[in-house]
């Protein structure tokens, strides 16, 4: 069985790292690092990554369609990665975050205040956080360098990007599985509020789902028995970890340019329990028989 030294690195994010396995194959090495405000901070959550990595596998198999995953258990993926890394298809990556949204929260709350619309998309007056949107909209973004910040577009933008046709099928695509991820976690007890997904084109040019699917890291899942539109609902993501950052405990001053300070144990903890529960809600699975 081969060793991670044995492949060349060809990238490295803030949560994984991309190897080269031969011409046609990557290995995509998810990390227990964790991000906000741009910063990866000084502390890993505990199994994060094996729980990105079995959320994805989870969600590729359910879609079914064209994407990346070539297998999770491949002789190929080193013993010292098991479970934190897939072999994939290599693409060629297209240079824009594809955002569903079905419900109003975060920076999009944050745009429909300001002008009503989110991302170029206008919505209806009387909405507030957490209000379900009268259909899912399509909200891209910039694709940032490792410390910089993914800028909201509209869809012109991404015309001028990849062009009319691909466009088109971009957010056909992203619409699509949206619904259908909503759909099934609605049946889960879960409210899937929005994700980002990311795309490539293969050999014979065909749009490709890439990357990872539907992870805490990408989307905001909250629990349907707490739902409750007008107020920030509690999330299967990072969002403790923003919240402590932001936090007089934390003695953090977000626009000062410094660096965030380690998190307290606790807060590491908690945030593992909310990304093994959102698995576990949603897949059906214990994460036991994955890690």
């Amino acid at each position: 069985m081969p060793t991670l030294s044995e492949y060349p690195q060809v990238a490295a994010g803030k949560i994984r790292e991309l190897y080269a396995v031969d011409d046609d194959h990557l290995l995509l090495v998810a990390s227990d690092r964790i991000s906000a405000f741009d910063y990866v901070l000084p502390t890993t959550i505990p199994d994060k990554a094996r729980v990105l990595t079995a959320m994805s596998v989870f969600w590729f198999d359910l879609l079914g369609g064209r994407n990346h995953l070539v297998s999770a258990d491949d002789p190929r993926i080193p013993e010292e990665v098991r479970g934190r890394a897939l072999l994939v298809r290599k693409l060629k990556m297209l240079p824009v975050e594809c955002v569903a949204r079905g419900y109003l929260t975060g920076s999009g709350i944050i745009d429909y205040r300001r002008d009503g619309a989110v991302s170029g998309v206008r919505l209806p007056e009387g909405l507030t956080e957490a209000s379900k949107l009268p259909e899912p909209i399509f909200t891209p973004s910039t694709k940032a360098e490792v410390g910089l910040h993914d800028e909201a577009i509209d869809f012109d933008a991404v015309r001028a990007t990849v062009g009319d046709d691909l466009a088109e099928k971009l957010r056909s695509t992203t619409l699509d599985l949206y619904t259908r991820a909503a759909a099934h976690a609605l049946e889960r007890g879960m409210i899937l509020a929005d994700t980002k997904f990311e795309f490539g084109l293969d050999d014979s040019g065909e749009l490709v789902l890439g990357d990872e699917v539907l992870t805490p890291d990408s989307s905001r899942y909250w629990a349907v028995d707490g739902y409750e539109e007008g107020v920030v609902q509690p999330s299967f993501d990072k969002q403790v970890v923003r919240n402590w950052l932001t936090s007089p405990e934390s003695g953090w001053d977000r626009h000062s340019g410094e660096a965030p300070p380690p998190l307290p144990d606790e807060v590491a903890e908690y945030t593992r329990s909310r990304y093994v529960e959102a698995y576990e809600r949603v897949s059906g699975k214990s994460f036991a028989d994955w890690a």
